[in-house]
């Protein structure tokens, strides 16, 4: 990368004493003398840096096989969770694959890189199904009123693990779903089984030597409604939360809670003993957590249609953030995010609605969306939220979909590439994504002449199952914002932050993955007080 050299030149006390004599010589009427003219203001211009940013492509159906699975990079990604051990980070994921070409290789896959931005397939974490999993279910059948009989050959799903470190041990709790009915064969009259939440633990992830503790938390039935399910559209689960879609998190007090829930009930929070990494009971449904987040009132429906919660404590703002993933997961899927002082809510929105009493959470910080020159993107959210430990630079993960329907891809929805975005926060604490996937472009300094040119905007308006699409915007010389969208804009070198139209955004360097040829270009992220994203991306 080139960078210009500004080099400031001063004048010796030597040198101020001779130009003083020199000025004292002159006659006021000597005509040579003149009082030159100030240089003029030149704005720098703009420096594309040199830098060979990833060129793998989005498309990557062609070596989507287990036998091409060392060429996968971040191909077939879903729900993943991050965490760095030594020099790699280490991504774990649910079991999902274009083709499920994974089938038959064991759980829980998982990946390395060094730089968020290459990355190693590993393998599996997980052979099988650990034995407690079928006992604890056809215990639980044997106590149900009336008993039903056991399951010998259970049906698994393999969901959502989360990975942490907690001291020197690192924690990985997962879900395993039993898919069976639990009465006959059809379920449109009968609720599945239920899900369970596990806890392995390792020293040391690069050994991938994990040692299973058993059951952590289940979908437990309260009572309220039964297992009989009305056809199709009865979303009534007979569950008080959903055990899958697990997020842990230790408060700087050192409690720890497990962070839970899916599409039913809502989002369940669930104290755990520092020691065991579990409950310290389960006889009651108290027991199970307490609700945190929801989508409308769960009294009257308990389908609440959001999940994979995953939360942080940002100690720069003293807040925790609780993000979630909002409608169903191949097309629609969006982001939002809430925060709360308190580890138990209530979570709110930057506009102060509770979602831990049912509002819509909002900001809405990923929602499909499509650039110019590219398919666009779906399904994007179920995101992990992790730092990098040495720069403390916040990351957003998850995965992210091409659209149905693109022209010589078969089923191209079921592409499911991973997306590795850097966080920006807003001044008043809220966090951004960056439009751009991670490529570890060099950070420069740029100035307000670098802004002038062609952008993509795009505005995240909810809409569901569309993608929100980007239009071409002129940013002036004269402060000026022309082209599909009109008005002003400023910026403040200072804290890199662009006022476009009033909507405050971080400006960052990016690198341009939709572009013909990749390259290094600039870009932005805001909120506005609506409370949705805004992106925009310089293409010229």
């Amino acid at each position: 990368m080139k960078k210009k050299n500004f080099i400031l030149k001063t004048i010796s006390p030597i040198g101020f004493f001779v130009a003083a004599i020199l000025m004292a010589s002159c006659s006021k009427d000597d005509p040579a003398v003149e009082t030159p003219d100030p240089d003029p203001v030149v704005t720098p211009p703009v420096v594309t840096p040199t830098f060979a940013g990833p060129t793998y492509a989005d498309n990557y159906t062609a070596f989507a096989s287990w036998n091409t699975r060392s060429q996968w990079n971040l191909a077939n990604v879903h729900d993943p969770s991050v965490e760095k051990s030594g020099e790699y980070y280490y991504m774990y994921q649910t079991d999902a694959s274009y083709g499920n070409a994974h089938e038959g290789n064991g759980h829980f896959f998982y990946r390395r890189s060094k730089d968020l931005i290459n990355w190693e397939f590993m393998g599996s974490s997980m052979a099988q199904a650990p034995a407690w999993v079928k006992d604890s279910l056809n215990n639980k059948r044997a106590r149900m009123s009336p008993a039903l009989p056991p399951i010998e050959n259970p049906n698994y799903g393999f969901w959502a693990p989360c990975v942490r470190k907690v001291g020197n041990v690192f924690r990985m709790y997962y879900s395993i779903v039993v898919t069976n009915p639990i009465t006959g064969t059809d379920t449109n009259t009968s609720w599945t089984e239920r899900a369970f939440i596990g806890l392995a633990e390792t020293t040391d992830l690069a050994s991938n030597n994990w040692v299973d503790k058993g059951m952590v938390v289940c979908s437990e039935p309260d009572g309220v409604k039964s297992y009989v399910r009305n056809g199709g559209n009865d979303w009534d689960a007979y569950f008080k939360f959903n055990a899958i879609d697990p997020s842990f998190i230790e408060t700087p007090e050192g409690e720890q809670y497990l962070i839970y829930g899916s599409w039913h009930s809502g989002i369940a929070a669930l104290k755990l003993n520092p020691t065991t990494g579990k409950p310290d009971k389960l006889k009651t449904i108290d027991d199970y957590g307490v609700r945190i987040a929801g989508r409308g009132n769960v009294n009257t429906n308990r389908w609440q249609a959001l999940e994979g919660p995953e939360i942080i404590y940002n100690p720069d703002t003293q807040y925790y953030y609780l993000f979630l993933a909002y409608d169903e997961l191949s097309v629609a899927y969006n982001t939002r995010v809430a925060r709360s002082k308190n580890i138990l809510g209530p979570y709110v929105t930057n506009t102060g609605m509770s979602i831990t009493n049912g509002a819509e959470c909002f900001p809405l910080v990923t929602h499909p969306y499509q650039f110019k020159n590219h398919t666009g993107w779906v399904g994007f959210a179920h995101c992990a939220v992790f730092q990098n430990p040495e720069t403390k630079q916040w990351f957003y993960a998850s995965q992210a979909r091409l659209p149905e329907g693109v022209s010589g891809i078969a089923v191209s929805n079921a592409v499911m590439m991973g997306h590795v975005h850097g966080i920006q926060w807003t001044e008043d604490g809220w966090p951004v994504i960056e439009p751009e996937r991670y490529a570890g472009v060099p950070t420069t300094t740029f100035a307000e002449g670098n802004l002038v040119g062609t952008w993509e905007q795009i505005t995240m308006n909810y809409q569901y199952k569309t993608m929100q699409k980007a239009v071409t915007i002129f940013l002036t010389a004269d402060k000026k914002v022309s082209g599909d969208i009109t008005g002003t804009w400023s910026y403040d070198p200072a804290k890199k932050i662009a006022t476009i139209n009033g909507v405050k955004c971080n400006v960052i360097d990016a690198w341009d993955w939709e572009s013909a040829t990749r390259k290094v270009t600039l870009s932005y992220t805001g909120i506005n007080s609506a409370g949705i994203a805004v992106w925009g991306k310089k293409i010229n």
